[in-house]
């Protein structure tokens, strides 16, 4: 989905988007890093001086909410974003915090789920947590 198709389907259910939304959805769109509310804040900030953090947060939350949008959640009480909501994985350097998505077979686990206990399954997530090459290659 891009953000064209995303923003009508928004705007159909009567959410204002302004051109500061705009530029978060679109970076999420285009990164693969999965970043944090204060780096995607750093990125808008350079394209509008006056963007709030508060703002950065709020568009993060409703684009969760609408299903445009994942948050995993970081060990360390913070969290980090993934504009591509599709069914995915993700494996999480304990030490660095990379994000690297991985795609797998697994993803068919939901109808498995659904079939041996009832629940009507919407979503799940599982990250892999281990130990980037980088950080492997580092002497720390």
């Amino acid at each position: 989905m891009n953000a064209v198709e995303i923003l009508k389907g928004l705007k159909d259910k009567g959410i204002r988007f302004t051109p500061q939304r705009q530029a978060i959805l679109e970076f999420l769109l285009v990164t693969d890093s999965h970043p944090t509310a204060e780096e995607i804040y750093k990125q808008v900030k350079t394209k509008f001086p006056g963007v709030s953090l508060g703002t950065i947060y709020n568009t993060l939350n409703m684009l969760k909410e609408h299903g445009f949008l994942l948050e995993l959640p970081c060990g360390d009480m913070s969290s980090r974003f993934d504009g591509n909501p599709v069914n995915h994985y993700h494996v999480m350097c304990s030490r660095c915090g990379r994000v690297v998505d991985f795609h797998s077979a697994l993803i068919d686990m939901d109808a498995m789920v659904t079939d041996k206990t009832g629940f009507d399954v919407h979503t799940h997530n599982l990250v892999f947590y281990g130990v980037c090459p980088g950080c492997q290659d580092s002497k720390e």
